[in-house]
């Protein structure tokens, strides 16, 4: 007990000799000295940019080229459901691809989500390998979803999901 009163008052001592410390050159927070506000001189915006989108460079990791999407249609769509959201709603599709192994399930829309004459129509599209079995049907079984805005669904009258032997169709 007497030994941690004793180190103890030494450390606190020793803290109070420290005084000195605070404008020492050995204080890391001296070493740059007190920072100082200047003025700046605008710099030339460019026009019809977003200045809170990053400019994508070029670089050894990183390239701007597009890629292609290299899915196929699937062969059968087997359900398409519509569950309301408080924003929307969201379109969830099951299919069933020839063989399995199919991955990176899209729900691809030619006229970009948006409804032609109250129709809303997407493709049920994967990628998929030619040299997989054909397992069972549980095995093949894919799933994609993609939400539309309440806007979107008020313009709609027929929801259409293609495959690439039958398709399905919602309607309100």
């Amino acid at each position: 007990m007497q030994r941690r009163v004793f180190l103890s008052l030494a450390a606190v001592s020793v803290l109070a000799g420290c005084g000195g410390y605070r404008q020492s050159r050995a204080n890391p927070r001296n070493w740059f000295g007190r920072s100082r506000s200047r003025r700046r001189t605008a710099e030339p915006k460019p026009e019809n940019t977003n200045p809170l989108i990053p400019e994508r460079e070029d670089t050894i990791f990183r390239r701007n080229r597009e890629k292609v999407y290299e899915g196929t249609p699937v062969d059968q769509v087997t359900r398409v459901v519509v569950e309301r959201t408080s924003d929307g709603g969201i379109i969830r599709v099951d299919g069933l691809s020839l063989r399995q192994g199919a991955f990176d399930v899209r729900l691809i829309s030619d006229t970009e989500s948006e409804p032609v004459n109250g129709v809303l129509e997407y493709k049920l599209m994967a990628v998929q390998t030619e040299n997989q079995p054909q397992g069972s049907e549980r095995a093949r079984t894919v799933m994609a979803a993609v939400f539309v805005s309440s806007q979107k669904l008020a313009r709609t009258d027929v929801i259409r999901v293609i495959g690439a032997r039958n398709e399905q169709v919602t309607r309100r």
